[in-house]
């Protein structure tokens, strides 16, 4: 069974390199409110999607205080093509050994098409000033999902 993080619950630290390979930590972003989602790869369709509506919605979410951060298993040169090719405004970090995906529970047993295999969770976490977790999403769908972080937070999407 896959670790779950609850709200309440102190977020977990990590430092791991950004898409220019320079160390990111979340101690880093202390007394500044985080959301931080897990995506399973970057440039595929629905990974696209989902960094395209942060992206979209990064003026209204800093606006509120909110930094945005993006964690994959891929390599830090894979997120700066996929950065520079979607303009993404927010921070890729990566996680190739799966340490802040383990710590977070986005890393797990998947089953798809009946197969059954270890892979990324996609799932956000609302992180307020303290480090404290208020909200833990798992298993969210990419398309809608921004919308749907920015409703919880009171705030109007960029495309309403």
């Amino acid at each position: 069974m896959t670790l779950r993080l609850e709200p309440g619950t102190r977020a977990p630290l990590f430092t791991l390199p950004d898409q220019d390979g320079k160390p990111v930590s979340l101690a880093d972003y202390r007394g500044h409110k985080v959301v931080l989602y897990f995506y399973p790869q970057a440039m595929t369709p629905a990974c696209t999607t989902q960094a395209c509506e942060f992206r979209d919605n990064s003026a209204a979410l800093a606006a509120a205080g909110y930094a945005v951060i993006g964690i994959s298993p891929d390599e830090a040169e894979r997120l700066g093509r996929f950065r520079d090719r979607d303009a993404l405004t927010f921070p890729l970090l990566s996680d190739p050994e799966h340490t802040a995906l383990t710590a977070y529970g986005a890393w797990g047993e998947k089953i798809n098409y009946g197969r059954t295999y270890e892979g990324v969770i996609r799932s956000t976490f609302i992180i307020d000033e303290e480090g404290i977790i208020t909200t833990a999403l798992y298993n969210v769908k990419a398309t809608g999902h921004v919308a749907r972080v920015v409703k919880l937070l009171g705030l109007e999407t960029a495309t309403a």
